[in-house]
């Protein structure tokens, strides 16, 4: 089916968040990195299913760059995990 290939690599991008949001530190720094990769890391691939139910190509457009805007997102949580060693403590 068209489209099943990202859906199933935005499954595996979430599992792999979740992971990696339960390692962190349980400390207030963590706690906070944490919810924020949870909500832009597990919602791409929720958005990405409605996007692919979309009524019309601009409706599908928009909810695509809703996608795109949350992998930023996760994008720079990401970046400042790997600044920030936070992945290699554990307070």
């Amino acid at each position: 089916m068209k489209g099943e290939d990202i859906s199933d690599r935005l499954v595996e991008f979430s599992v792999r968040i979740i992971r990696l949001a339960n390692s962190l530190p349980k400390n207030a720094v963590g706690k906070h990195i944490s919810n924020q990769l949870l909500r832009s890391g597990t919602s791409p691939g929720a958005n990405y299913e409605e996007a692919r139910g979309a009524e019309s190509s601009a409706d599908f457009t928009h909810k695509l760059r809703v996608v795109l805007k949350e992998l930023r997102e996760s994008l720079y949580w990401l970046k400042v995990l790997k600044r920030q060693n936070c992945c290699l403590q554990r307070n």
